[in-house]
């Protein structure tokens, strides 16, 4: 249906090729998933099928039209849902549909059959009226993919359409989809999720514009057998700081936490067998704080299936070897055993409406704790409360012992905060943000320039110091954002979803400071909707129509769910489980 031969694409004369001599075909009937790490080429890829570009080299053939030639045949065959939401958030759901409808030509007396066909299957119907701005992220999703089908296309192109939608609205915007491939609709499916990826017919994978991989993604995941292992039986307390130290062994391409156990990627040639006898007789790994072996670990070392994942990052060459540079920073005093944070009976009322009801939790310092919950569960609203950025109908929030009520700035000088969408000044230098966001801090004199000196260093940001920051690599707007965060040396970080959108080598690295900041007695309250990242919290707190309906660690909520014919249920299980048992 899709033939892409020896396709090149180049920005500038002097750019390197954002596509670099890719040939491909996509078959009827199939899935095909674009992945790749940032700036791989993804969306000039799907733009290049779209005819919405032009090749530098080579020709795409979609349906028998040439993509230059013939684009505006291309386009009338096609339905395309773009990266970021591209409707008009001060018009209704309906109304976006019928602006759709004008402009795919689609026939008057055909629309009122074909909006409720399309209202129904995306589950719409009892929203046409409501603003799409006010629409949670699955919702806007859903209404993205009905405009796309306005007129039911052969070829249907999402660029990254879960991206910050949880993990019920992904299952139900895969359900959808693959009801159009029932009916010989070509998907090309365009994600930053591997396990999406895991579930496409085909896939390609794409690194700095070059194909590395096409294929069926099992082709790439048996390549894997015999290399991932388990390690379990460690204290909740020494799992981040074995896996910093395993991170740094030669025989490790990749580990994570999941919940209570470390899940590790072994280099080719690298038995498991092997690395259990290496692992457990290492002083240096299982050592306590004294360097003497800790013979309270009852550490065991169990072979597991591999993932597509595991294929990923095996492919592009593994994770880094570095350890956190926020390692090198001063630790926190442990304090004196209180919370660190403490939402007591919070409560939040718009109107008629209760977004949030009655949270009650205290985290302690040094630990990650996470907030999950459908889109529209109230977390981001429990987040601006304690943040002060809301004040509670009812309840109290309190922060490092500060009363957000009484103390608000007192309170707020004590947390940084990471947003979910990248907040900092596109037309600002990367240092002119962060000397704006140290003064916001409270942070001025020789106190402010040390701090921005420090963080341009260990965030690695010197060279694009004089660099506008709407022009970073997505991985350096991350850092940046995660350094102004960082400037005042907060006791609480607030990360609000801050790995949305990202690819997995990306998340590595965040994820590798994060788990350094907690080990230096910093306290992290985190939204996701990756649920691997939800394994990396100590405790988990789910929200479900603004109140709690389940907590405690990830293995916690995993056993709550666990049956007869789901032995071994995943967070994400867990998740859906929980939020369906609530009606």
């Amino acid at each position: 249906m899709i033939s892409i031969d020896h396709l090149t694409k180049k920005f500038g004369y002097h750019s390197g090729p954002a596509i670099d001599n890719i040939s491909i075909k996509v078959l009827p009937g199939r899935i095909t998933g674009i992945v790749g790490p940032d700036g791989a080429g993804k969306t000039t890829l799907v733009r290049l099928i779209a005819g919405l570009l032009e090749p530098s080299e080579g020709r795409i053939n979609v349906f028998g039209f040439d993509s230059v030639r013939n684009s505006e045949h291309i386009h009338e065959l096609l339905g395309y849902m773009p990266q970021r939401f591209g409707l008009y958030e001060d018009l209704t759901v309906l109304e976006n549909l019928e602006l759709y409808a004008e402009m795919r030509g689609l026939e008057k007396s055909q629309r009122e059959k074909r909006f409720t066909e399309l209202l129904r299957f995306t589950g719409l119907e009892q929203f046409i009226k409501r603003l799409s701005g006010r629409l949670s992220g699955g919702m806007k999703q859903k209404l993205g993919l009905a405009c796309s089908l306005i007129k039911m296309p052969k070829l249907l192109l999402l660029d990254e359409p879960s991206v910050g939608v949880d993990p019920m609205s992904r299952r139900e915007l895969w359900r959808m989809v693959r009801e159009l491939v029932a009916e010989d609709v070509v998907v090309i499916w365009n994600t930053a999720y591997l396990d999406e990826a895991e579930a496409c017919d085909e896939v390609l994978l794409l690194n700095e514009g070059r194909q590395l991989f096409y294929g069926k993604p099992t082709e790439l995941t048996r390549t894997m057998e015999g290399r991932v292992v388990q390690i379990r039986g460690l204290t909740e307390s020494k799992r981040r700081k074995i896996l910093a130290k395993l991170l740094q062994k030669p025989e490790t391409l990749d580990g994570t936490i999941q919940g209570g156990t470390l899940r590790l990627v072994l280099k080719q040639n690298t038995t498991p067998q092997n690395f259990a006898i290496t692992f457990l007789s290492d002083n240096s790994i299982l050592s306590d704080d004294s360097g003497r072996f800790d013979h309270s670990l009852r550490a065991e070392v169990i072979p597991v299936t591999p993932r597509f994942e595991d294929g990923f990052i095996d492919i592009l060459g593994g994770v880094g070897k570095g350890e956190s540079v926020l390692a090198k920073r001063k630790p926190k005093p442990i304090g004196d055993g209180n919370p660190i944070v403490v939402a007591h009976g919070l409560s939040k009322r718009f109107g008629s409406f209760t977004a949030v009801r009655d949270n009650n939790f205290a985290i302690k310092r040094g630990e990650i704790f996470g907030l999950l919950g459908p889109n529209g569960a109230g977390k981001s609203t429990t987040f601006k409360m304690l943040c002060g950025l809301l004040k509670p109908t009812e309840g109290e929030g309190f922060i490092a012992g500060y009363d957000l009520r009484k103390s608000p700035s007192r309170a707020r000088s004590r947390l940084g905060y990471m947003a979910q969408k990248f907040s900092m000044y596109g037309e600002l230098t990367v240092r002119q943000n962060l000397n704006f966001f140290a003064g916001t801090y409270g942070l001025w004199g020789l106190s402010k320039r040390r701090a921005v000196t420090e963080m341009l260093d260990l965030f690695d940001l010197g060279r694009y110091s004089s660099v506008n920051a709407s022009t970073l690599p997505l991985g350096f707007k991350q850092r940046l954002s995660l350094a102004a965060a960082l400037m005042h040396e907060p006791d609480v970080l607030f990360l609000d979803e801050p790995t949305s959108g990202v690819d997995p080598l990306t998340r590595r690295e965040f994820w590798t400071h994060i788990n350094a900041l907690v080990e230096g007695g910093v306290t992290v309250l985190v939204t996701t909707h990756f649920m691997d990242e939800a394994e990396y919290c100590d405790r988990i707190a789910l929200i479900y129509r603004g109140e709690t309906i389940a907590s405690g660690t990830p293995d916690d909520l995993k056993q709550s769910v666990k049956t007869a014919t789901k032995k071994d249920p995943t967070l994400e299980d867990a998740f859906i489980a929980l939020i369906e048992s609530k009606g």
